[in-house]
Formats: structure tokens, C-alpha cells, sequence
């Protein structure tokens, strides 16, 4: 029996990770530290923002002060913010699943975003109201692929819903290794959508799909 659903952001929702990967390089390019998309691809999805600066830094063998991270980061919000002020198009099908869902079974955001990344991108796709629960890149220590940030989406779906969520008959919707693994590291089944990899790289899922277009709340009961 389903308890309760878990959707990542980046990569599910929306494909932002391409919006991402130009305001990272707003910042990190003047400082010579700019890199390819195919070194995002490889090393940098699925980080929140404060790792990702940490690992440019560290793959350049070059020093990161608290503050200068502390700026990079608030940097970083703002190139985003200006970037997707434009508008943002859903994955095909993910707002139906959505709104199948809200309501109806326990549900929960759970992304290595900042919340600010976030909140504006719900809003153009009317969805600020549908989630029982949201966990940010602002509320945890360390970033997918550690289990932290679904472990505190569980803890607070427990809350809401006292005595109607078990981990263990959750499903996480995840579209990358990191975030694979932090789902399963806390104990959830995973939903894997070939978004940003190939089905390939998608190990550990229960399921993988090419799309969640035309999957419902009662679809998604039947592929878990």
C-alpha cells in the first residue's frame, strides 16, 4: 500500500538543471573556474549549490573561505532568479501527477535547491499549494547523495500525517544517481525518470520510466 509520494525538483519538475548550469558559470567563470556541460553532467547534478561551489574549488586546488561561499551562493540565487524570470516549462505530464495526487495521499518536495530557487518556479505552474511538505537545500547539512534531506521529508510527512507514513511503503520520483541514493538511503522506494540520464545509470530504482506523461495517482500505485 502506498503511504505517501516524495517528488525531487530539479530534473522532475522542471528541467532546470540547464538554468543552473549557466548561473553557475555567471559566477564561477570569471574566477577561472568555469567547466563544461558535460562536466555538470558528470560531476555536479545532483549537488546543492554550497557543495557544488565546494567541489569547483576543490577540483581547481584552490581555497573557499566561509564567506566567499556565503556570497557565491547568494550570487548564484540571483543569476538564477534572473534567468528563469522568463517563465519555465514542466516535464510532460508531472503537474497532472501532481494534482492527481495532492489531496489525496501525503506529499512532499524534497530538493537540493534553495527554497528561493524554488518557490517562484511553483508559483508559474500553480503548485504552490500542493505539497503537504517541503525540504530545501536551506535546511540541511550535506546535499543528495547523503540521505539527510529525505530523512527530514519522512520525518515531517509523520508529523502532518501521524501514524500514516512508513518510509519503507513510499515512493521517491528521482531522476539521478545522488538522489537514488539518498532516497534509498532512507529507507523509500524510488520512481527513477530518465530525465538527465540514461536508464543505464538509474540503478537502484524500482522503477524507470522514459516519461511520467499520462501516470496518475492510481497508475503510480499500480508501478510500485
Amino acid at each position: 500500500m502506498l503511504n505517501a509520494v516524495i517528488f525531487d525538483f530539479d530534473g522532475v519538475i522542471v528541467d532546470t538543471e540547464p538554468l543552473h548550469y549557466k548561473a553557475f558559470q555567471e559566477l564561477l567563470v570569471p574566477l577561472g573556474l568555469g567547466y563544461s556541460w558535460e562536466e555538470y553532467l558528470d560531476r555536479y547534478i545532483g549537488f546543492d549549490d554550497r557543495d557544488a561551489f565546494r567541489e569547483a574549488f576543490a577540483v581547481a586546488g584552490r581555497q573557499l573561505s566561509d564567506e566567499e561561499l556565503k556570497a557565491l551562493i547568494h550570487g548564484k540565487a540571483q543569476a538564477f532568479l534572473r534567468i528563469v524570470s522568463v517563465g519555465v516549462a514542466p516535464y510532460a505530464g508531472v503537474v497532472e501527477l501532481i494534482r492527481s495526487i495532492s489531496g489525496n495521499l501525503p506529499l512532499a518536495l524534497c530538493s537540493g535547491a534553495l527554497r528561493s530557487d524554488i518557490d517562484p518556479i511553483l508559483a508559474q505552474l500553480c503548485l504552490s499549494d500542493s505539497f503537504d511538505v517541503m525540504v530545501t537545500a536551506d535546511e540541511v547539512a550535506a546535499s543528495k547523495p547523503d540521505p539527510e534531506s529525505y530523512r527530514l521529508a519522512v520525518k515531517r510527512l509523520q508529523e502532518v500525517f501521524p501514524g500514516k507514513v512508513d518510509a519503507a511503503a513510499s515512493i521517491a520520483i528521482e531522476d539521478t544517481p545522488a538522489g537514488i541514493a539518498s532516497a534509498t538511503g532512507a529507507g523509500l522506494k524510488v520512481l527513477a525518470v530518465t530525465n538527465s540520464y540514461p536508464r543505464e545509470r538509474l540503478t537502484g530504482a524500482c522503477r524507470v520510466l522514459n516519461s511520467l506523461s499520462g501516470v496518475d495517482l492510481e497508475g503510480l500505485r499500480l508501478l510500485v
